[in-house]
């Protein structure tokens, strides 16, 4: 293989590697969740690289304690729809959700109960 297929491999892959949340691309079989987890610990290791451990957001994702996930915007189906089939970008400039890959129906309802849990304690941010 010459220079220039090896460095064009190189640079698909570091490509490919980036991307993850806002993608509908995934790179990585995600870490096992323990039998038991609560939904603060599923929402760590599911949705909180791209949503935030505080659930304020990052450059991959938008706050969850946002206003726009106030139940009567965006419901508890709202929720299960888009960690199990992901999302198109609607709201906003993070590009679409992919579906949350090695999550069962179980878990997304505990991170969906964690997550209106923190909501009610911590508020919601306009």
């Amino acid at each position: 293989m010459n220079h220039t297929l090896v460095s064009l491999a190189l640079v698909l892959g570091l490509a490919l590697a980036l991307v993850a949340c806002g993608s509908d691309t995934t790179t990585a079989t995600p870490e096992p969740i323990p039998a038991g987890a609560d939904g603060a610990t599923v929402y760590q290791a599911r949705c909180a690289s791209c949503h935030g451990e505080d659930l304020r957001g990052t450059d991959k994702g938008p706050s969850q304690l946002s206003i726009v996930y106030e139940p009567n915007h965006h419901g508890d189906d709202s929720y299960r729809s888009a960690i199990r089939n992901g999302v198109a970008q609607h709201h906003w400039g993070f590009g679409n959700m992919p579906a949350v890959e090695d999550i069962t129906d179980e878990q997304i309802e505990l991170v969906i109960a964690y997550l209106r849990s923190q909501q009610e304690t911590l508020g919601f941010e306009r």
